[in-house]
């Protein structure tokens, strides 16, 4: 989730994930869990329509890396977002919150906070920071040089007659989060020699929210907070870093099959087959250079321009949506050479226009095989790196009744966007590495069930 200046947003969606870091020899673990139950299902429509609200608002110290191991299933028909429970203060209380690799400001609900919601429909009971039960906890004042943090400075508040730090989000959905910035500690569990311990503590700044509206009022998904993970300074992964509990490097490994999970390190995964591109530099999200895209082995006629980062275009990695949505310029292209390798054997291709995106989707016989009929894609990307989509890895079976199956593609647009996000449905069964320190993405095709390298 972005701030409104920034209309995407960037998400750990839709599994369930137990978290670590791992420092040198000490890995540091946090569980992470869906919010959305596995029971309640989507249909295509409905994500797509998740995915256009997402859109219009907006996730290796030198000695190891921390990890954490995921639970659940991968379903892209299953809506959900990710959430850890971390433990802030002394006496350390315990909190849930979502992992937001699209935002930059972590948060939490405030005992004094008078809109947010006090129930949750998920099996966790909602929380409230209380500064004055903690004896580590301090507020930040406007003098603090964490204060002068201000990426976008709209999002920091000094008062005047309180000298006190404050924050003000707003969200292109009209949701949004105010409050005062405290520091205290994040708690979490070490793991040395194979045994756990709860010893190891760093001291983050955080929001402390005193006033909720829009989406973020509702039960349905509430959580205690937010935790960004982006790519500015005051992001909880590149506090952790700066304090050398955390590298300023993670990976991910989303699987792909029924059975679900995976694992989100803080750290970077050795892999030798990991291909790697540069980030786009002084961008507020992870932006790469997208140069053309190619459907059975032939490059499209996109201009490249199509993809070049600026205010209103450029491609990002994104890991809370559940498609992969192109450029509008581009995706008209790419539906038609797709369409021309597949219309002939399909019943009926089936285009839809909801909630301001448009899905592609395509009626088979229940008996036909699919997957061989489509073609393979390949997004190519800067460095002479380019990730390689096979049918299985971006088609999804919407429903197969009275001998008729749906298939639609994991790829959708929104009308008058020139904007890329490559979301879940391209990422799952890959290694992604967003390193910070080096300024690139990478990735490598890989059973997320299997063992990770490190």
């Amino acid at each position: 989730m972005v701030p409104a200046a920034f209309p995407y947003r960037i998400l750990l969606a839709g599994l369930i994930l137990p978290v670590a870091i791992v420092l040198g020899e000490f890995p540091t673990s946090f569980k992470l869990q869906r919010t959305t139950p596995s029971s309640q299902q989507l249909n295509l429509s409905q994500l797509i329509a998740r995915d256009a609200a997402r859109h219009r608002r907006l996730l290796t110290s030198s000695g190891g890396v921390v990890n954490f191991s995921l639970n659940g299933e991968y379903n892209p028909f299953i809506t959900g977002l990710y959430y850890t429970k971390v433990f802030l203060g002394s006496p350390p209380k315990e909190f849930h919150v979502q992992i937001d690799t699209g935002s930059y400001i972590p948060w939490v609900s405030c005992k004094s906070c008078n809109d947010c919601p006090k129930k949750s429909e998920f099996p966790f009971q909602l929380n409230f920071f209380d500064p004055g039960s903690s004896s580590t906890a301090s507020l930040v004042s406007c003098s603090d040089q964490r204060c002068n943090l201000r990426l976008p400075s709209s999002d920091f508040i000094c008062a005047s007659n309180s000298n006190q730090c404050d924050y003000n989000i707003t969200y292109d959905d009209g949701s949004g989060t105010f409050g005062h910035y405290v520091s205290d500690l994040l708690q979490f569990d070490t793991v040395r020699n194979g045994s756990v311990t709860t010893n190891s503590t760093g001291t983050i700044m955080f929001g402390c929210s005193v006033f909720q509206s829009g989406d973020l009022t509702e039960s349905n998904g509430a959580v205690d907070g937010i935790f960004g993970f982006g790519p500015q300074n005051l992001s909880i992964i590149s506090q952790l870093a700066s304090q050398g509990i955390a590298p300023k490097v993670f990976s991910h490994c989303l699987k792909g099959d029924n059975s679900g999970g995976g694992i989100l390190i803080l750290g970077k995964i050795v892999e030798p087959n990991i291909v790697y591109t540069s980030l786009v530099r002084s961008q507020s999200h992870y932006n790469i250079n997208l140069e053309s895209i190619s459907v059975n082995g032939k490059k499209l006629a996109i201009d490249r321009s199509v993809f070049a980062t600026s205010n209103n275009s450029g491609t990002i990695v994104d890991s809370g949506t559940t498609l992969a949505l192109l450029a509008e310029t581009a995706y008209d292209v790419f539906i038609d050479s797709i369409n021309s390798t597949v219309s002939p054997s399909a019943l009926q291709p089936i285009t839809e226009q909801l909630s301001g995106m448009e899905e592609q989707c395509y009626s088979f016989k229940s008996s036909d095989n699919v997957p061989t009929i489509f073609p393979q894609v390949s997004f190519n990307f800067s460095d002479g790196a380019s990730m390689i989509l096979n049918p299985q890895d971006y088609l999804l079976l919407q429903n197969n009744t009275n001998g008729v199956a749906i298939w639609c593609l994991g790829f959708g647009k929104i009308p008058g966007s020139e904007q890329t996000f490559l979301g879940d449905v391209i990422l799952k069964d890959k290694i992604v590495v967003y390193d910070l320190d080096n300024q690139t993405v990478g990735w490598v095709n890989y059973n997320c069930k299997s063992q990770l390298p490190h």
